[in-house]
């Protein structure tokens, strides 16, 4: 693995998955040569991943290269700098995730991002999981906070509910009105 060129790799690996999605392929096992499945490995990233963000992006427009990189670019940092490289065997359980209706002083969506973020560092999310779909999105637009730097935060308070809880309301100007209503 070539870490000085990281960027150009996912790039590259972006950018096939979204042609073999766009042509019509939807066996993701199919997209990548072996060479390039232990690329992705190497980096912390899941080929589902790049699934994911082909098949957002074409049917809904969105996450941008640019997010999905930078998501990526974050877990990346996380795998080799925090868990030394070492994959995680434990998969959160759809199941266990909280309600999408639930929240936290008042913010929706915040108790189901919050272990989403935490699993997708710890590359923790079963492929029926993905952090930055649909409702993540809209939760992380309203409340202004880009993807990557959500994941940051959950980073520096990974043991802090409330640590983020705060963040989320300081930034956030829907959270405001909620605080001073």
């Amino acid at each position: 693995m070539q870490h000085f060129n990281y960027q150009e790799t996912f790039k590259s690996l972006f950018d096939k998955a979204v042609a073999q999605y766009e042509s019509g392929n939807r066996d993701k096992d199919s997209y990548f040569t072996d060479d390039e499945i232990a690329q992705i490995e190497a980096n912390g990233w899941r080929t589902q991943d790049f699934f994911d963000y082909a098949e957002d992006l074409l049917q809904l427009g969105e996450p941008s290269y640019e997010i999905a990189q930078s998501i990526e670019q974050a877990r990346r940092e996380y795998f080799l700098h925090i868990l030394e490289g070492k994959p995680s065997d434990n998969r959160i359980s759809p199941e266990a995730l909280p309600a999408k209706t639930d929240a936290i002083d008042g913010i929706k969506w915040l108790p189901r991002i919050l272990p989403k973020a935490r699993g997708k560092l710890l590359g923790e999310l079963p492929d029926e999981i993905m952090y930055c779909c649909g409702g993540d999105r809209h939760f992380l637009s309203t409340h202004d906070i880009h993807p990557s730097e959500f994941l940051r935060v959950v980073w520096a308070n990974m043991d802090d509910d409330q640590g983020i809880v705060d963040f989320v309301k300081r930034r956030s100007p829907v959270a405001k009105e909620l605080t001073t209503s």
